[in-house]
């Protein structure tokens, strides 16, 4: 299913803490328009493109990406960008795009 970005926008345009993946923290989100997810934490302020969001989940629904939280964070740098790729699977999961975090998961 393909990145439905009215849906985005009225989940986080007004901000939300988003769970990490992995280990109990969260992700702020300060809102979302058109363009981008704005986010945030104590040290840095970023945004993540819409475009990059869309294609991430394009490859995964291809396949090229794989849906494990870990593996996709590798495959998103080559494929997309390196600009902020654990934030991004943050959203993604909290998106259901990407599945549970379940530890180490070896390629083969």
């Amino acid at each position: 299913m393909p990145l439905d970005w009215a849906k985005v926008k009225e989940r986080y345009e007004k901000g939300a803490l988003v769970p990490t993946v992995a280990g109990g923290k969260t992700l702020e989100v300060t809102g979302a328009d058109d363009t981008a997810i704005r986010i945030r934490n104590p040290l840095w302020e970023a945004q993540l493109a819409r475009g990059d969001l869309e294609k991430g989940v394009a490859l995964i629904e291809e396949g090229v990406i794989s849906r494990d939280p870990g593996l996709f964070v590798e495959d998103y740098r080559v494929y997309v960008t390196d600009d902020r790729a654990t934030s991004v699977a943050h959203i993604l999961h909290d998106l259901g795009f990407l599945d549970e975090d379940t530890g180490i998961a070896p390629r083969c």
